[in-house]
């Protein structure tokens, strides 16, 4: 069978096209289009000379519903709550945006004007004291509708325990509503605390129109060419999903591109030999991080993408600050050197793309510090070559000069405080979480990763870094890689002893059935499909609960104590004996296992000596001057060899740097592998 995955970034649309029958994989970076990212992807097939009706399913990755929200250019939506709960959206939980001070800006994604509410009550047990009136709902509907809302949420409170309220409204929504955008708090997350279950949903609302537009559009082009097959995406969770639950749930997405990384990380970790892993993803535009135990990701189930606009969904714990090959260089008003959250993008890129950028970037700073050759290999080779000219003016003009630096301490200037920067968030996601980053290896991509990893590792304590094959599109070959994934939750609130088994296994075996019919519905043949069914069990009268798994229907309640019982005592060293036991929230995963893909098959097929590999010799500055640094053609180093840096290594989707005393090796995946000593 045969695949194309793209991973749209910021600057960069990565490609992938897979041809699993002919053992042949051809990879690509093309510029982003961010007016239409359609353009861009469609381009790279083009150039990948992609035969629409031989493949089996496009897959991919995407930030576009997280750029919808820090953006603020979404829809404009309504609300319809539950009388009293108008302004559940701006009272949130007790936090600020900055640590330190009192003062802070916060804009809903719903204004206050088109938030409604309706004289409706649901008691916490699910008994309806207050029906819905029709004629009510109606008239705040063409209100809404007049107003100009696109989109309407329905959230009201207890819907989690019995959504007949919200169902109803739904029904007599879709006579009026003049679309399909109608979102039910109780359909997109059925679980308690009203403030997540609001935020979720009215973010879901916000991203909806712009995802379906985006989609169908997508959809409607690869189908005029030839196209049989479905666009399957990725969701924050590292899983697939087809085009039809995309639709329905797109805040599922928000995190889709990172999450593509880090299933990669994992992976090239596995077959490398390592399974405690920080992942570290630097694109055009950010520094995505995180950390990987026992060869899988750190879930959690809380995300906010930006302030006070809380998610509650399954997500890869990922740790992402504004740090690209595009972020500007700028000079604060106390007269420091600041490296982002600003980014240069795809439009108009860094001074040195000739595309008409004059702040001075990260990957100016490269170029002039010679760690990048004038001709880049990006996209199209041969066609794209960088002016060191005018990166060395956008540096002097705007940072050199200002701080009194020659142009190439400024340039130094700028990888040190990115370098800074990102390394910090490396220690977030470990120092500060109780893990010890030299027992960890870091695996860095993206088209900037590599040319920082060696610094990162150093600068962090890490014994080891893994630098992909292709390391550019990496998020993309994670997308190929992982499997299709379905989560569901529903809250119960109950003491287990109130709890009947068939009762817990009633609503299990209900998310295990939605699970599958979403698996077939996406036409795509799997290995097999697993099933983890998960109870989030807590001490009546405790506020946070510990998570319970099981890979089959427990036999017994007894099962879920014993459970409960061994994972409180590896966390608190003691159990509650006499203390009831709640049971909180029921969750079901289920799995869609793909057949593996051999990366092996992407590496380079002939056998050069390491002599043919040498491009050039380059002057590059390191520590404070210039040194004599050989420039290898990745693409031609054997497998087995060792390069003692210091060294460029180049390829077609990013550039590595290898610092004086860091030593790398050549592994049967062609992945390198520094350590410094």
């Amino acid at each position: 069978m045969k695949f194309v995955s793209a991973d749209i970034g910021g600057t960069f649309t990565d490609m992938v096209y897979w041809d699993e029958e002919n053992n042949l994989m051809k990879v690509l970076k093309v510029h982003s289009t961010p007016k239409n990212q359609s353009i861009g992807m469609m381009e790279g097939m083009n150039q990948l000379e992609v035969n629409l009706p031989e493949i089996a399913a496009v897959v991919h990755g995407t930030t576009a519903a997280t750029n919808s929200i820090v953006e603020r250019n979404g829809a404009v939506c309504g609300l319809l709550t539950t009388k009293g709960f108008r302004d559940i959206l701006e009272l949130r939980r007790r936090t600020r945006p900055h640590l330190y001070g009192l003062n802070g800006d916060f804009s809903p994604l719903i204004s206050r004007d088109m938030r409604l509410e309706v004289d409706e009550r649901t008691y916490s047990d699910g008994r309806i004291l207050k029906e819905v009136n029709e004629k009510e709902v109606e008239v705040l509907a063409k209100e809404l509708i007049k107003k100009g809302a696109e989109a309407v949420v329905v959230c009201f409170i207890h819907s989690y325990v019995n959504p007949t309220n919200e169902k109803i409204v739904a029904k007599l929504l879709e006579r009026v509503w003049p679309n399909n955008f109608i979102v039910l708090s109780s359909d997109v997350l059925p679980e308690w605390r009203e403030f997540e279950r609001c935020s979720t949903a009215a973010a879901n609302a916000y991203v909806q129109p712009f995802i379906y537009r985006y989609l169908y559009s997508l959809l409607e082009t690869l189908q005029d060419k030839g196209y049989k097959g479905d666009v399957l995406m990725v969701q924050s969770n590292g899983g697939l999903v087809g085009s039809a639950v995309t639709l329905r749930y797109p805040i599922n997405t928000f995190l889709s591109g990172p999450a593509a990384g880090v299933i990669a990380a994992s992976y090239i970790g596995k077959i490398s030999g390592f399974d405690k892993i920080v992942s570290c993803d630097m694109g055009g535009t950010s520094f995505d991080v995180s950390l990987i135990r026992n060869g899988q990701p750190i879930y959690g189930t809380e995300k906010t993408i930006d302030f006070g606009i809380a998610t509650r969904i399954p997500a890869i714990d990922i740790t992402t600050i504004g740090a690209g090959g595009g972020s500007i260089a700028w000079i604060d008003g106390g007269g420091m050197l600041q490296v982002g959250p600003q980014s240069a993008g795809a439009e108009p890129g860094p001074a040195c793309y000739q595309k008409g950028g004059r702040d001075p970037t990260v990957t100016d700073a490269n170029l002039v510090l010679g760690r990048m050759g004038k001709t880049l290999p990006l996209g199209a080779e041969g066609k794209f070559e960088l002016d060191i000219e005018a990166a060395k003016t956008a540096i002097k003009e705007r940072i050199g000069d200002p701080l009194r630096l020659d142009v190439y301490q400024a340039a130094d200037a700028i990888i040190k405080v990115v370098n800074t920067n990102m390394a910090g968030a490396i220690r977030n996601v470990s120092i500060s979480r109780g893990y010890d980053p030299t027992e960890f290896v870091l695996v860095a991509f993206g088209g900037a990763g590599p040319m920082h990893a060696n610094s990162l590792m150093k600068e962090v304590g890490l014994p080891k870094a893994v630098i992909p094959y292709h390391p550019g599109v990496a998020s993309a070959i994670g997308c190929l890689i992982t499997d299709f994934r379905r989560d569901f939750v529903q809250t119960v609130n109950k003491l287990l002893d109130d709890l009947e088994l068939e009762e817990i296994n009633h609503i299990w075996l209900d998310q295990m059935s939605r699970g599958k019919d979403d698996l077939i519905h996406s036409k795509v043949s799997f290995t097999r499909i697993d099933t983890i069914f998960e109870a989030e069990v807590c001490y009546d009268g405790q506020l946070y609960v510990i998570s319970v798994a099981f890979t089959s229907l427990p036999s017994s309640k007894e099962e879920i104590v014993e459970q409960f019982n061994q994972a409180y005592t590896k966390r608190f060293f003691e159990t509650l004996p006499g203390v009831k036991i709640r049971v909180a929230n029921l969750r079901c995963t289920v799995f869609g296992r793909r057949p593996e893909i051999d990366l092996k098959i992407g590496t380079p097929k002939e056998t050069f000596p390491l002599r043919e590999a040498i491009k050039e010799v380059r002057s590059v500055y390191f520590e404070g001057t210039f040194m004599d640094c050989t420039v290898y053609y990745r693409v031609k180093i054997p497998t087995g060899e060792t390069i003692l840096g210091p060294a460029i290594v180049e390829e077609r989707s990013s550039t590595i740097v290898v610092e004086p005393g860091t030593r790398v090796r050549v592994d049967s995946y062609h992945n390198l592998v520094m350590d410094g000593g």
